[in-house]
């Protein structure tokens, strides 16, 4: 361990709130799929900064706007206008085939703003004598954020029990369970949400059949569909959208992770019906839609058309899942491959054992990471290439290969169950 490395880890502990398990890398730059640390070791990065970096480290067309936005403006309230917020959001509307934006600072940011105006229409709608819709329908094993009326809509009791009582009116449901929708699905729901692609519950797809079923029932009684693709929008799936896989048009949906290319932004895109029950005073942020961010979101979008990227996704996810596949062959340790486009996921058998693959993945010089407790998750950069790809999946192979040999040495039984 380097000395500037343990000098920033001795200050932190010091210094800040205990909130995260790093790892022992001090990194000081990126560039194309890469990162380097202090000392000059490269790191293939299978992560992107957990999706968020999906044009990878110092591309050009970035640090061109970078450059020219910052040495005009960087910041103005938004009592006032800039040119890059319409342009902006002519770009997500019409790239979404939805009518009004509105820009914040993060996912979870954009996901409590979207609960919001779900409430603001369920109270707004004529609900034919009954009382206002106030009901949200969330799904088990999901993750919204971590402010309280996203961690409220969170799946996953282990975020949600240090900080209850949340907010209430909320009823969980069976992720892809269309039985268990039906059943708890009634006229007092205003909203069903949901991730289209549940990243930090593992990677997992909405069903098309399941993905239909919310869309049928919210429409039959004036409900919203809410689709959170904070994580699996902006070309991550090969797509801009990955509703636009399944045919199903939402009411409302939030993305923020790769917007502006690694600076903070979310945004919530909505139809012109729903967005008219808000009005001014109702909702707003101080930091959410500066100029400078905005203007990278309008230039990362822009390079996706130009360097047509979301037929790279496309391609370099279909070949990363079958190299997946070909190494589930070779290891019984792997038990599923799932995903869209670059957004995938290896389950193993193992808790014990992915720790130990993320670690030695990382002492090889390969970023990934673990969720949902025994999942893999591959979030690459979009620029990643097919050499990279199977350098990857050889470190994989070959760290399988040594922890199949000596159990013990990841920490796994060395039995193994039938079941």
């Amino acid at each position: 361990m380097s000395r500037a490395l343990t000098a920033v880890m001795k200050q932190e502990a010091n210094l800040l709130l205990p909130t995260y398990d790093r790892f022992p890398v001090l990194l000081e730059r990126g560039e194309g799929v890469y990162l380097y640390d202090s000392s000059a070791k490269r790191y293939l990065d299978s992560l992107s900064g957990i999706g968020v970096n999906a044009l990878g480290y110092a591309h050009p067309a970035i640090q061109k706007t970078i450059w020219e936005q910052s040495s005009k403006l960087i910041h103005v309230s938004n009592l006032f206008f800039h040119k890059y917020q319409a342009e902006l959001a002519e770009l997500l509307t019409g790239i979404s085939g939805l009518d009004r934006a509105f820009f914040c600072n993060s996912g979870t940011e954009a996901w409590e703003g979207a609960l919001k105006l779900a409430r603001a229409y369920g109270r707004h709608v004529n609900t034919n004598g009954h009382k206002p819709r106030t009901h949200l329908l969330v799904m088990e094993n999901s993750f919204h954020g971590r402010t309280f009326g996203s961690l409220a809509t969170t799946g996953q009791k282990k975020y949600r029990a240090p900080f209850a009582p949340l907010v209430p009116g909320i009823t969980f449901v069976r992720f892809n369970d269309v039985a268990d929708l039906k059943k708890k699905f009634n006229a007092s729901v205003c909203a069903i949400g949901l991730e289209t692609v549940q990243g930090e519950g593992g990677v997992r797809p909405v069903s098309r059949e399941f993905l239909r079923t919310a869309r049928a029932l919210s429409k039959r009684t004036g409900a919203l569909l809410l689709l959170d693709e904070i994580q699996c929008g902006l070309g991550r799936t090969g797509r801009y959208f990955a509703f636009q896989h399944f045919g199903v048009k939402p009411d409302i949906v939030t993305v923020a992770k790769p917007l502006a290319a690694g600076l903070p932004l979310g945004a919530i895109l909505t139809t012109a019906k729903v967005a008219a029950c808000f009005h001014p005073g109702m909702h707003g942020t101080t930091f959410g839609g500066g100029p400078l961010a905005c203007a990278v979101a309008a230039t990362f979008l822009r390079t996706l058309k130009k360097e047509r990227l979301l037929a790279h996704v496309s391609e370099m996810g279909a070949y990363f899942h079958k190299r997946l596949l070909e190494l589930q062959s070779r290891h019984p340790q792997v038990r599923t491959v799932r995903g869209l486009g670059l957004m995938l996921a290896a389950e193993l058998d193992s808790t014990d054992l992915a720790k130990a693959v993320v670690k030695q993945m990382l002492e090889r010089g390969f970023v990934i990471n673990r969720t949902n407790d025994n999942v893999l998750r591959f979030l690459p950069p979009y620029v990643i290439e097919e050499k990279h790809v199977d350098r990857v999946i050889s470190a994989l192979d070959k760290i399988l290969t040594a922890n199949a040999a000596s159990p013990a040495a990841a920490g796994r039984p060395t039995t193994r169950s039938n079941q």
